[in-house]
């Protein structure tokens, strides 16, 4: 399996990894850290999260990290993260 990011989920991590470094740096770059390995896990059980509230498909999956939901499309071989936010947010 291969997991390929959305550009829009890579600027939006970005601005959150930005806003958590202004109070503490060492705090986003275990986020990074822990997030990476939460999505590298996905290559074993890709289908192992909820199937998706925000998309009507049933490939998509929402992963909950540390109260930000990260929707992915599991496409055969492939697993497309989409986006991230807050649940607030959305």
């Amino acid at each position: 399996m291969i997991i390929n990011k959305n550009p829009s989920f890579n600027n939006k991590l970005f601005s959150i990894l930005k806003f958590i470094a202004i109070n503490n740096p060492a705090n986003a770059k275990r986020f990074k850290i822990e997030l990476d390995k939460k999505i590298t896990d996905l290559i074993n059980m890709p289908l192992k999260n909820r199937q998706s509230i925000h998309y009507d498909d049933v490939q998509t999956r929402d992963l909950i990290f540390k109260g930000y939901t990260i929707p992915y499309l599991v496409d055969n071989d492939v697993i497309v993260i989409l986006d991230i936010f807050k649940w607030a947010n959305k």
